[in-house]
C-alpha cells in the first residue's frame, strides 16, 4: 500500500531529478517496535533512484541533494531513510 508520505516522496523526487528509475519502498513494517517507530506505518523508507543529475557527484553530495528535495521529510516526518542514488553509467 502506498501511503501519503511515500507518494509525496515519489512526487518530490520525480520533480527534482526526472529519474530514469525510482523506487521508494516503505520498510516501516520491518521496524515495528524498534526505535523511531511512531506507529504511523510511515517511519522507515528505502529509496533507489537513477538520474543524470547524479553524474559526477559523490555519494554525500547525492544524499544532500535528495534530502534537500525532500524538505522536512527526512529526520522530521520520517525516522530513517536509506538512499541508493546512481548515475546512469553506474547501473548494474
Amino acid at each position: 500500500m502506498t501511503g501519503s508520505i511515500q507518494t509525496e516522496m515519489e512526487t518530490l523526487l520525480t520533480n527534482a531529478f526526472s529519474p530514469n528509475h525510482l523506487q521508494v519502498v516503505n520498510d516501516s513494517a520491518r521496524h515495528h517496535g524498534h526505535a523511531g517507530d511512531d506507529g504511523s506505518g510511515e517511519s522507515h523508507f528505502s529509496i533507489v533512484i537513477e538520474s543524470d543529475a547524479f553524474t559526477g557527484k559523490g555519494r554525500l553530495d547525492r544524499q544532500r541533494m535528495i534530502n534537500a528535495a525532500l524538505g522536512d521529510i527526512p529526520g522530521q516526518r520520517v525516522h530513517a531513510l536509506a538512499i541508493r542514488a546512481l548515475a546512469p553509467d553506474e547501473v548494474e
